[in-house]
């Protein structure tokens, strides 16, 4: 509860009904003391649970009596650090309407300040060093507060009451506007500098509350192309920053709930149908039929829409692609400079790097699918005690989670371990969390895949047991334990790669698991992958898997691919050379989308299903046949359609989309016969794809299945730490243990 207004507000609660004691926070949480009559302390009882302070989460209240004491007044006392013990951490949140009030009124004294912030919105996860969280325990502390602002923060009726970030333009940080060699203006003359910079057309590196954006005007082609060309990002979508709601209606369509997403305190990247016509660059999101839209969530982003040159910027990570976002002014002439000409920066530092989260609405609500600023590090709440556990989480999308109490704490994004800077920010997280949570793990879970780079990390860990959690298995799981639910369920996890307990590659998996153990009940067909991992860059190398396994003949929508490459590929295949087995869903999307003609060589992490869904008819529910071969699910016949259909895409798209479900639907329909199960629990980044998982639920729910889905992690690889953490506990206290 910790950052988020809690002792100003009790102490106003408590004068409100003239009661005497103290609040203080402690590493345990946040201490009150009351005294005075029975009908007043009631009162404040009633109130303090009724309606808490708004970022409050209340997890716990825990209240016994006690002798009278000696206090004549109500008062906040000093923090106290309690060794050892767990307190929670509060996320950043956006720029409240109070502050954003202050900030627009020119008779305000924060007028046109890009640090406004209070007890209600602001910096807190990174800006804090340690706990108890107090202003020498963050980056604040180098700013001693004007005595405009000691006043604020002393003043028990002032909402910046023992706000810790609380600052002005006359005592706080500031803005600068840089080029590679100096310092071309500072404060309010940066932002005006920055606005006339976008506008003519240069991209920017933005310092924000977790890292630099690079960014640039999205109506201007010519800025968003030589954006891509420079971040060698030649088709993954880029997210915008929309200057309000208003503007997010010209070019998306926006729900009621989407809406609420977009306006809230935690202000992510909401993905939304794009209008067919907008006067925004095509270079945005090729291929796509959706933007992921933000609404400005710092005073800073407020203030570069300021002037209405823009109704949207991109908003990127600043990073080359797979590298972790820049974070630190240090990094901006290596990092930053190739890729922007000018730097908007300031000199608060951020303790702690953090992504825009990224979430999409279905049956209107939230669901996560990167879980980072806004949300890490606020716990899931299992409801049960959970040992103090070390989960190490996947090689791609990577979160790590700690385990203790009954709550499962997972990190902010960290992205894909294959790069040494994200194994040293994997590093770098994991001594964050465990000294903000005072974690100690016993033990360590971590993927089974043996040449992962978490796996080699777990295993050099000494003085703890470790546990090796098959990936979908911990796909399965943390949807439970999001769900709070025990017991057997059936698992139907949908993935690219993920190793098997046959050495084999896995990923369209029907499992009947508990949270200790899984029995693989059946799963897609396996087809032999020419080249690995070149298949997932390349989907025309599956859809050739699926040909020569199925003894389908080449379309005509494969010859775009060189014949020499081809033929290699054949050759591999027919000699089994250099190929893995795999029962991928996530190459079967490929595969049909190749088949398609739309993607034979894929940029970025699941480009082809991608495209394969933007294209899909809307309102069709025919499926293509599929067959059952024991355990195995075989999608040839499928396949076989999708060609013959390939002159109207669109239709094919659909129809495949609906195949998949209806296979789902029949292979836990199969289950229930067999095990007498009811609950399903869908996981794994195919789930991603809404058109899939809208078709998948409604069938699930007519054929009489109570259906669990994720909604505070995500369903891709981000959430697979909590799986695997749930895993190891239920095995710590297994029998015999």
């Amino acid at each position: 509860m910790q950052g988020v207004g809690f002792r100003p507000w009790v102490h106003a609660l408590a004068n409100r009904f003239s009661l005497k004691g103290h609040v203080l926070n402690s590493t345990l949480g946040v201490e009150i003391e009351i005294e005075g009559p029975t009908a007043s302390v009631n009162a404040f009882l009633a109130e303090f649970r009724a309606h808490p302070p708004q970022l409050a989460q209340l997890d716990d209240i825990i209240d016994e009596e006690l002798p009278p004491g000696t206090a004549s007044s109500f008062s906040i006392r000093p923090s106290r650090a309690e060794t050892g013990e767990f307190v929670l951490v509060p996320p950043d949140t956006a720029t409240c309407p109070d502050c954003l009030a202050d900030l627009t009124n020119p008779a305000n004294r924060r007028f046109g300040y890009p640090f406004t912030n209070c007890t209600n919105c602001g910096p807190r996860y990174s800006i804090i060093c340690d706990i108890p969280y107090d202003r020498p325990h963050t980056t604040m502390a180098g700013f001693a507060m004007c005595p405009a602002c000691l006043a604020e923060y002393e003043n028990p009726s002032d909402r910046r009451f023992h706000a810790q970030p609380n600052a002005c333009d006359v005592c706080g940080p500031w803005v600068e506007l840089r080029d590679h060699a100096r310092t071309l203006a500072a404060k309010a003359g940066a932002l005006t500098a920055a606005r006339e910079l976008l506008t003519a057309g240069h991209i920017l590196a933005i310092k924000g509350l977790g890292g630099f954006h690079l960014a640039c005007n999205a109506a201007d082609h010519a800025a968003v192309q030589r954006l891509r060309d420079r971040k060698h990002r030649s088709r993954k979508p880029f997210a915008l920053m929309a200057a309000s709601l208003e503007a997010v209606d010209r070019f998306c369509e926006v729900t009621a709930a989407e809406r609420a997403m977009l306006s809230g305190i935690r202000r992510p990247i909401v993905i939304l149908p794009a209008h067919p016509d907008v006067d925004l660059s095509p270079a945005i999101a090729p291929r796509v039929n959706s933007f992921g839209v933000m609404l400005p969530y710092t005073p800073l982003h407020h203030l570069l829409f300021a002037g209405g040159q823009f109704s949207a910027l991109v908003m990127t990570s600043a990073n080359v692609s797979e590298e972790p976002i820049a974070f630190r002014d240090e990094e901006v002439p290596k990092r930053l400079h190739p890729l922007a000409g000018h730097t908007l920066t300031h000199n608060r530092t951020i303790h702690t790097r953090l992504d825009d989260s990224v979430v999409r609405a279905f049956e209107d609500r939230e669901r996560v699918l990167r879980r980072a600023r806004g949300y890490a590090p606020r716990p899931i709440d299992v409801r049960r005690p959970l040992a103090p556990i070390l989960a190490c989480g996947a090689e791609l999308k990577n979160t790590l989670c700690l385990t203790r109490d009954h709550y499962a704490v997972l990190s902010p994004h960290i992205g894909d371990l294959e790069n040494l800077e994200t194994v040293e920010l994997w590093q770098e997280t994991l001594a964050h969390m465990r000294r903000f949570f005072r974690v100690d793990p016993m033990a360590v879970a971590y993927d089974s895949h043996p040449n992962y780079a978490t796996t080699r990390l777990a295993l050099a860990m000494e003085r703890v047991e470790k546990f090796a959690v098959q990936h979908h298995h911990a796909h399965i799981v943390s949807c439970m334990a999001e769900n709070r639910i025990t017991g057997k369920v059936i698992g139907v996890a949908m993935d690219g790669t993920g190793y098997g307990t046959d050495g084999k590659i896995w990923g369209g998996e029907f499992f009947v698991c508990d949270e200790a153990n899984f029995q693989r009940f059946a799963h897609i067909r396996n087809v032999p992958l020419a080249g690995g991992d070149m298949a997932i860059r390349q989907p025309w190398r599956s859809a050739m898997a699926w040909l020569a396994a199925a003894g389908l003949p080449l379309p005509a929508t494969l010859e775009t691919v060189p014949a020499a490459h081809r033929s290699v590929v054949n050759t591999m295949l027919r000699r089994q050379v250099n190929t893995v087995d795999t029962s991928s869903c996530g190459r079967l999307f490929d595969a049909a989308s190749s088949l398609l003609g739309l993607c034979q060589v894929s940029t970025y992490e699941g480009q082809a299903a991608i495209e394969l869904e933007a294209i899909a008819a809307p309102g069709n529910s025919d499926a293509y046949p599929f067959d059952f071969a024991g355990a195995t699910l075989d999608f040839s016949e499928t396949l076989r359609h999708v060609i013959a259909d390939r002159h109207n895409p669109a239709l094919a798209s659909a129809r495949f989309h609906n195949s998949i479900a209806a296979a789902i639907a029949e292979s836990c329909a199969r289950i229930w016969q067999a095990e007498g199960l009811t609950r399903v629990c869908l996981s794994g980044g195919v789930f991603q794809n809404f058109t899939l998982l809208r078709r998948t639920v409604a069938l699930l729910r007519e054929g009489g299945f109570a259906v669990y889905l994720h909604a505070q992690v995500p369903p891709n690889d981000g959430g697979l730490s909590l799986g695997q953490a749930v895993v190891a506990n239920a095995r710590l206290a297994g029998p015999g243990r």
